[in-house]
């Protein structure tokens, strides 16, 4: 435990709603929700407005309709708020060298390691400062907590919750902690919670009263004790830069069950696809497919097959796949699918029996399908290729309305809202037929524009020109810390 509150953790507010409210001046201050969209769509973030009438985060999207039928529902942008994140990431670069993602919206920082603070008053402004810098770089607002601890941190920056500062001082752990329930504590889940309640545990201070010899012996060895101790408010667990990423995966959650076994196989070949473009950007290769399949009963079946060597071809990896499904009987249908890849390394050791059965397919089929082979894919599917293509929420432009997104789509027929982050007020609505030459797909824009220099100088509106981006590398040995980031 530190002696002064150097720890700090950041925590963006409603991240993916409020990044969806500043590019769209119309959504404002109104509820907005953004997760799947279909019968089994899932709640990711919602915003403050939102949260009001119920709904939150890992919500059935149904049962947020229910509760907040008024409120606006989008579909997830993930390339978008990666890139706001990655400019927050070299916000937080630049404090210390120690940054610890934990997610798109979330992560530590060892003020001290950074040497811009060494008591409560330097990391405050320290803090403060950061929250400046987010917003005046993002256009978001994010919550600090700074503590001697990244527990005690990442509890005050929820005490802090929206758009504030919370500082633990050194010494007041225990009374601070004292009257929060138990799932306060990381590692205290529902289950865990439930069993400390039966056995009439229900606040922190419970906790600590009881002892580490009861937590033991109610929870075992490994998780009494360190409950215990994160009871007494004692965590030296240090920030942590670099973490080793163990493995690569990518899922789908179907509207409709699949009962077509070619469909189910072709799923899990395009599903191998995207997991080994992860795989590649993450800069590795790995032995282990894995293939998880959740039946129409909600059973889900894990299997898994270790290669020679490690490999990050896309042909190796659908064969593998292909074979794992094999042994699983999908006859009553297949409402998820996942591929992934563990056993991770940094090197390839290549398969030239498989590596030549991959070029042999590759005369027939790309092995890797980009953006485009991957619209035409879909569009092959039975469904409607044009009301799959106007996805609401994402950005669009318009040959003579300029930059806009897309408010729902159907009966063949697009709904636009132009207007962009800049905008003073919300923008005019239009009603395209779906296939309408002047409209397409489009980059985001950035929530901030650009300042006026060189660049700019030649009269395009950089606001309206260029896609929402960021520095593209960061100095120092937080460089490689925002990379790896796994979350909503």
């Amino acid at each position: 435990m530190r002696a002064a509150p150097t720890i700090l953790h950041l925590d963006m507010d409603a991240f993916y709603a409020a990044a969806e409210q500043a590019s769209k001046p119309s959504l404002r201050g109104k509820p907005v929700i953004v997760g799947g969209l279909g019968p089994r769509g899932v709640v990711a973030t919602a915003s403050y407005e939102a949260r009001r009438f119920g709904a939150r985060s890992a919500m059935p999207m149904a049962q947020a309709r229910r509760l907040c039928p008024n409120g606006a529902y989008l579909v997830p942008r993930f390339n978008f708020y990666r890139s706001i994140s990655e400019q927050v990431m070299e916000l937080l670069g630049r404090l210390s060298p120690l940054v610890e993602p934990l997610s798109l919206d979330e992560a530590f920082v060892d003020l001290e390691a950074g040497g811009v603070a060494w008591d409560a008053a330097s990391a405050r402004e320290a803090g403060e400062r950061l929250r400046a810098d987010i917003r005046a770089v993002t256009g978001l607002t994010g919550s600090v907590g700074l503590a001697g601890s990244k527990m005690l941190a990442k509890i005050a920056s929820e005490e802090a919750k929206p758009d504030g500062l919370v500082l633990i001082e050194p010494g007041t752990e225990r009374e601070l902690l004292a009257p929060m329930p138990v799932r306060t504590l990381p590692g205290v889940g529902p289950a865990t919670g439930e069993h400390l309640r039966r056995a009439g545990m229900t606040t922190v201070a419970d906790l600590a009263e009881a002892g580490e010899d009861e937590l033991v012996r109610l929870l075992g060895k490994a998780h009494g004790a360190s409950l215990h101790r994160m009871a007494l408010g004692l965590d030296d667990r240090p920030v942590v830069a670099e973490r080793d990423t163990k493995s690569v995966s990518v899922e789908d959650t179907f509207d409709v069950d699949l009962h077509d076994r070619v469909r189910v196989m072709n799923e899990v070949g395009r599903l191998a696809d995207r997991c080994v473009q992860r795989l590649r950007a993450s800069g590795h290769s790995g032995r282990t497919i894995v293939l998880k399949v959740r039946r129409y009963d909600f059973s889900t079946l894990t299997r898994s097959e270790t290669l020679r060597g490690p490999t990050d071809d896309p042909a190796v990896v659908r064969e593998a796949a292909g074979r794992l499904l094999d042994s699983v009987d999908t006859t009553g249908g297949v409402r998820l699918l996942g591929v992934g890849v563990s056993g991770l390394a940094d090197f390839t050791q290549e398969d030239l029996f498989a590596q030549a059965a991959g070029e042999q397919a590759g005369q027939e089929e790309p092995a890797v399908a980009d953006e485009a082979d991957t619209a035409v894919a879909e569009q092959a599917e039975p469904e409607d290729p044009a009301e799959r293509r106007w996805v609401a929420g994402h950005d669009v432009r318009h040959a003579e309305f300029g930059p806009g997104w897309v408010q729902g789509s159907g009966v063949g027929r697009v709904t636009v809202r132009f207007e962009t982050p800049a905008s003073t007020a919300p923008g005019r609505v239009r009603t395209f037929m779906v296939d309408d030459p002047a409209l397409a797909p489009s980059e985001p824009l950035p929530l901030v524009a650009a300042p006026e220099g060189p660049e700019g100088e030649d009269g395009v509106d950089q606001a309206s020109s260029s896609p929402a981006s960021l520095p593209k590398s960061r100095s120092g040995p937080a460089g490689g810390s925002g990379a790896a980031m796994s979350r909503p």
